[in-house]
């Protein structure tokens, strides 16, 4: 089974929607809207990324009980670091220390370089773990970099 099944294929791609509507607010949009929108959009890669967290913990969660124990250890530790990672970006941001741009670039990069724990996912994930991955993450690091720069 390498084809992705359709509600993950349809809703991941759904999911791309609020970061490609910042992107274009920020383009296209009132000038009045484009820190609204970086605002929303830095929020909603923080989201996503913890939300990739949650995914690697319940695969390691349902890995078979001799893995957990043994193989498995950094797995935890990665599922653990989005959610970390993502507060960490934003505090300065929300205390208003610092403008979104920066966070933006740096949860645009950890949504790139969340594929690394993705392909080591190896068996544990569904064989179509990265064709769906992949562009996902791509398109979402991609667009939440491009947010902070246009």
């Amino acid at each position: 089974m390498r084809e992705i099944p359709s509600y993950p294929k349809w809703l991941g791609l759904a999911g791309l929607l609020p970061q490609m509507a910042c992107v274009a607010i920020v383009l296209f949009g009132p000038e009045a809207w484009h820190d609204a929108a970086r605002g929303i959009a830095a929020v909603y890669a923080a989201l996503i990324l913890s939300f990739l967290g949650g995914m690697w913990w319940g695969m390691a969660a349902g890995a078979p009980a001799a893995e957990r124990r043994s193989a498995l250890g950094w797995i935890w530790i990665a599922a653990v670091t989005p959610s970390l990672f993502a507060l960490a970006s934003l505090a300065p941001m929300v205390v208003g220390s610092s403008t979104p741009e920066p966070t933006l670039v740096m949860l645009g990069a950890a949504l790139l370089i969340s594929l690394g724990v993705d392909e080591r996912l190896g068996r544990l994930a569904p064989p179509w773990w990265m064709q769906l991955r992949v562009p996902l993450s791509v398109l979402l690091g991609s667009a939440t970099i491009a947010t902070a720069l246009a």
